[in-house]
C-alpha cells in the first residue's frame, strides 16, 4: 500500500464502516453544497494552509465568482506534497453550511434577538468597563498567530491582567511543560523530516493514522518503496495504527510512566545507553520539595537507583506489557546503528502526569543518544492548526508572554512593555487563571470567590470541549450577573447558552498565518468575501479595544497617548482599523506580525519578515538571514549541523539549558496511581478521543455532508467479551455512567478501534451526545492540562435493537 493508497483507503474505510452501523436518530438531512467539482479556466487558484489539525498541509484553494469551489492538495507543499486527508479534501465546503452564523445575537429572555455591530462591541465594552480584572478571553489553537498576537496585547498590556488562556491548554499544555522541563525552551527539536529517516516509529498512545493521516502516510510510503520502517504501537487500545504495528503492545491506564522507566532501567543496568552523549550533553534530575519544574538535581548514580525498582518484572505487574516487550523496546534503544522517532499527542498530554510523561520521552532518546540527527528524534504533534503558532508561540496563556516569556520575570514583563510602548508596570505581575480555574470562578456564584464576571470565547466550543461540564459551564447560566460572549461561525454547544453572539469570519475568508506541529509558520491571504456580517476575530478584539478607549479606558492608549492598535498607512497616517470599512484598507496581519516579531529573538525562535512567508509555503523557525540577503529555514534545532544558534564545533548544545550548562536534563518520574480507577461500582475504564472524519467538537466537520454521513453521531467501542457478559451487540444502546453524569450510546463491537476488556471509548465530537459531562475535570499539576483519558464508569444494557423494533 502506498501513500495515496492508504489516504484513499483511509477515506473510504472511515465511510463504508460509519455508514453500515445503525443510525442513532436525530441525524438531519444533508446540507447540499455547493459544487466542488466545477473547474473551468476562469478559476483562480491561491494557497492556504488546512484550516484543521496541527499537520500543516497545504492546499490549493479554487475560487470562482466569490466562492470556493474546488481544493486540490498543493504539490509544491514540503509537509503533504499534494496530498490530503479525507478533511482536507473536504475543507472547502466548511465554509458553506447553511446555518452560518451572519448577525450578532443578543440574548433577551429566552431568546437570541439580531442587534447590530456597534451595540455588540458596546455591550462588549462595558462588561470591561464593570471590573476589566473579572473580564476573561478564552481562545483557542485555531485563533491565527495576528489574531492571538492581538488578543494577548489586548488583554496583558490593555486590561492588565492575565486572564486570557486557549483551548491548547487542554490538548498541548503538558508537552509545553515537558519541553520546557527538558530543554529550558518549548517545542520539538526534530521535525517531519525524522518521519523519512528513521527506522523505528513508536507511538506512544498515539493514532496517527486517524489523528495524523498525511503524516502517517509518509511512513506507509517509504514501506511500500520497499524499505524497512519498523512500526511500533504503544497504547491503551487497539486502532488503526495497530493494524499497521510489527509490534502493537497494551498497556493499563496511567501506566506508561512504568514502562518508560523500564526502559531506562535496562539501558543503565545493561550499559546499553549512550554513555558518550550523555556525558557531554545530559544532566539528571528529580522531584524536589516542593515540586517545581526545574526539580532538583541529581547524580547518575542516584538516578541509577531510583529507577532499580523498574525491573521488567515490576513493570509487566503494573502496566501489563511483558517483560518480553520491554526487553525488546530497550534493545532498540540499546542500538546505535538504528534511528528511531517517537510519536505522541494527545495520550501522554491529557493525562495528570503529563509533564512527566513528557520528560520521561524525552529522557529516553536523550539517555540512548537517539536524538539530533535525521530520523532520531522525540516528536509531539499537535491537535489545532496553530496550538504552536498561536498559544504557545505567541503566549496567549495565562502565564504566558510572547516569544517564550512568562509572566513570572520581572525582565520578561518589561520586556513586552518597552516592545508594546506601554507604561512600567502595566503587565501585571499577577498570573491569570488557567482553563480550568478560569471556568471554575465563571460558574461559582461572585459572593463566594466567583470573580470572574464574564468570559468572551472565541473560536473554541468550551461548553463541549471542556471536561466535567456540569461543573464548569452549567452553573454559570443560572448566575444572573455572569456573562458569556461567544466569536463562531456556526451554533455550538456554547453559542446556545451565550447572553451575546458574534458572527466570525472563518479561514480564507480573512488573512491569517498559523503555525504547526514542526515549528512551521505558515500565511494565506482572503480569498473570499465571509457571509451576511461575519467579521474577523481580530477586527473584533481591535474594535472593542477602539471602543474602550472612547469610553475613557487608560490601557488602551500606550504611554505616547496613542492607540494601542494604532496603524498607519503608507501616507503616515493613522487607519481606522477599528471601522470594518476600513480594516482591509491595510494589512492588518502583516503590521501585527512585524510587532510580534520583534518578540521572538530571546528563545531563538526567530521569524522571517512576512513577505518571505507570503513566498513559501511555511518556513520552520529558527529562520535566519544569510550573508546574501536570503531567509534560511532549520530543520533540526539543537544540532549543529543545522542550527544556526549552536556554536562552530559542536555536534549538539542545549543553549537554553535549566542547569545553564548547555545540558539537556533526563527526568527521573516515578509511576503513580490515577486520580480515579474503577471498582466494584464503576468497573470499567473510559477514555474519550477522537475520529478521522471530524475535527475536535464537530462544530465545523458536521456541516460538511460527506464527512457527516461517514459518521454521523458518537458511539461507545466496547470489547466483545464485555459485551457478551452485558449481552449487547452492535448497534444496542447502552447507558454510560460515571460519578459525574450518564448518557446513553449505542454500542460498537469490532469498529476500527478495539478497548482491551474492561475499557470503553467514546468520541466527543457529537455535541448531542456530549460525553465530556462525565469527564474528569482532574489535571497535571505544573500544565493544569486535564485529563480526559481515564475515569472510572460502569454500563447498563437498555435496550437491543431487534427488541425496540417489536
Amino acid at each position: 500500500m502506498d501513500r495515496r493508497d492508504f489516504l484513499k483507503g483511509s477515506a473510504m474505510t472511515a465511510a463504508t464502516l460509519a455508514a453500515s452501523r445503525l443510525a442513532y436518530g436525530q441525524d438531519r438531512a444533508a446540507v447540499e453544497p455547493p459544487s466542488t467539482a466545477r473547474q473551468g479556466g476562469d478559476v483562480q487558484w491561491n494557497k492556504a494552509p488546512c484550516r484543521f489539525c496541527g499537520t500543516g498541509c497545504h492546499v490549493q484553494v479554487g475560487v470562482q465568482n466569490g466562492k470556493v469551489v474546488a481544493i486540490a492538495g498543493d504539490q509544491k507543499a514540503p509537509v503533504n506534497k499534494g496530498l490530503l486527508c479525507v478533511k482536507g479534501y473536504h475543507v472547502g465546503l466548511a465554509l458553506y453550511g447553511q446555518d452560518r452564523l451572519t448577525t450578532p445575537l443578543l440574548r433577551k429572555g429566552d431568546k437570541q434577538v439580531p442587534i447590530s455591530w456597534e451595540e455588540a462591541i458596546d455591550i462588549i465594552a462595558r462588561r470591561v468597563l464593570k471590573d476589566p480584572k473579572g473580564f476573561a478571553l478564552y481562545g483557542s489553537g485555531q485563533w491565527t498567530i495576528p489574531e492571538g498576537y492581538a488578543a494577548s496585547k489586548f488583554v496583558k498590556a490593555g486590561l492588565g491582567t492575565h486572564n486570557i488562556d486557549a483551548n491548547a491548554r487542554l490538548c498541548m499544555a503538558s508537552a509545553v511543560t515537558g519541553f520546557l522541563a527538558t530543554y529550558g525552551v518549548d517545542e520539538p527539536a526534530g521535525c517531519y523530516d525524522d518521519l523519512d529517516a528513521c527506522d523505528v516509529l513508536i507511538t506512544w498512545g498515539n493514532n496517527p493514522a486517524e489523528m495524523h493521516p498525511v503524516l502517517f502516510s509518509r511512513v506507509i510510503d517509504r514501506r511500500s518503496r520497499g524499505e524497512k520502517v519498523t512500526l511500533i504501537d504503544i497504547g491503551t487500545r487497539k486502532t488503526r495504527t495497530s493494524g499497521f504495528a510489527d509490534h502493537s503492545l497494551r498497556f493499563k491506564p496511567n501506566s506508561d510512566l512504568a514502562i518508560a522507566c523500564g526502559i531506562a532501567h535496562l539501558l543503565v543496568e545493561n550499559g546499553t545507553y549512550d554513555k558518550a552523549f550523555v556525558e557531554a550533553n545530559c544532566a539528571f534530575r528529580a522531584s524536589s520539595t516542593p515540586p517545581t519544574l526545574e526539580g532538583k538535581a541529581i547524580s547518575f548514580e542516584e538516578y541509577r537507583e531510583l529507577l532499580k525498582p523498574y525491573t521488567p518484572e515490576k513493570v509487566e505487574q503494573l502496566s501489563g506489557v511483558s517483560q518480553k516487550d520491554l526487553r525488546m523496546l530497550a534493545g532498540l534503544f540499546g542500538r546505535r546503528d538504528v534511528r528511531i522517532t517517537s510519536l505522541w499527542c494527545m495520550g501522554p498530554n491529557q493525562h495528570t502526569q503529563g509533564t512527566a510523561m513528557n520528560s520521561l520521552l524525552h529522557g529516553l532518546h536523550l539517555l540512548s543518544g537517539h536524538f539530533g540527527k535525521p530520523g532520531d528524534a522525540p516528536t509531539s504533534l499537535t491537535g489545532q492548526p496553530s496550538a504552536c503558532g498561536t498559544v504557545r508561540e505567541v503566549g496567549t496563556l495565562s502565564h504566558a508572554l510572547p516569544g517564550g516569556r512568562v509572566v513570572a520575570k520581572a525582565e520578561h514583563r518589561a520586556q513586552m512593555e518597552e516592545i508594546w510602548n506601554v507604561p512600567a508596570g502595566r503587565v501585571s505581575e499577577k498570573i491569570g487563571y488557567h482553563t480550568v480555574e478560569m471556568w471554575k470562578r465563571f460558574s461559582t456564584p461572585t459572593e463566594q470567590g466567583g470573580d470572574v464576571h464574564t468570559v468572551w470565547v472565541q473560536v473554541t466550543n468550551p461548553a463541549q470541549s471542556l471536561p466535567n461540564t456540569h461543573k464548569l459551564v452549567d452553573p454559570s447560566r443560572k448566575l444572573a450577573d455572569k456573562f458569556l460572549i461567544v466569536s463562531d461561525v456556526y451554533p455550538t454547544a456554547t453559542t446556545r447558552i451565550a447572553d451575546l453572539v458574534l458572527p466570525s469570519a472563518m479561514w480564507v475568508e480573512k488573512n491569517g498565518m498559523v503555525g504547526n506541529s514542526e515549528r512551521r509558520t505558515q500565511q494565506w491571504f482572503k480569498l473570499v468575501q465571509p457571509p451576511g456580517q461575519a467579521r474577523d476575530d481580530g477586527w473584533q478584539l481591535i474594535s472593542v479595544a477602539h471602543r474602550l478607549l472612547e469610553l475613557g479606558f487608560a490601557g488602551m492608549k500606550d504611554k505616547d497617548g496613542r492607540f494601542l492598535f494604532d496603524v498607519k498607512g503608507k501616507d503616515g497616517r493613522s487607519v481606522p482599523i477599528w471601522e470594518w470599512s476600513h480594516y482591509y484598507d491595510v494589512n492588518v496581519d502583516e503590521h501585527l506580525f512585524e510587532e510580534y516579531r520583534k518578540t521572538t529573538r530571546i528563545k531563538h525562535k526567530d521569524l522571517a519578515p512576512y513577505q518571505e512567508y507570503v513566498k513559501a509555503r511555511g518556513l520552520r523557525w529558527p529562520v535566519v538571514q544569510q550573508p546574501d540577503g536570503s531567509w534560511r529555514e532549520t530543520r533540526f534545532r539543537f544540532s549543529g549541523f543545522d542550527d544556526p544558534y549552536v556554536k562552530k564545533g559542536r555536534d549538539i548544545q542545549f543553549y537554553h539549558s535549566t542547569s545553564h550548562d548547555d545540558r539537556a536534563q533526563i527526568w527521573f518520574q516515578p509511576y503513580e496511581p490515577p486520580p480515579e480507577s474503577p471498582d466494584s461500582e464503576y468497573p470499567f475504564w473510559l477514555c474519550t478521543g477522537r475520529v478521522i472524519e471530524h475535527w475536535h467538537t464537530g462544530s465545523v466537520t458536521m456541516r460538511i455532508p460527506q464527512l457527516r454521513r461517514a459518521m454521523p453521531q458518537a458511539y461507545v467501542e466496547m470489547n466483545r467479551a464485555d459485551a457478551r457478559k452485558l449481552g449487547v451487540d452492535n448497534g444496542d444502546l447502552v447507558t454510560v455512567e460515571t460519578r459525574r453524569g450518564k448518557l446513553d450510546l449505542p454500542v460498537w463491537l469490532g469498529g476500527r478501534g478495539e478497548p482491551v476488556e474492561g475499557s470503553l471509548f467514546v468520541p466527543f465530537f457529537d455535541e448531542r451526545l456530549l460525553i465530556n459531562e462525565l469527564t474528569l475535570d482532574a489535571h497535571d499539576p505544573f500544565s493544569k492540562q486535564p485529563d480526559y483519558k481515564k475515569c472510572a464508569a460502569r454500563v447498563r444494557r437498555r435496550e437491543r435493537v431487534a427488541e425496540k423494533q417489536k
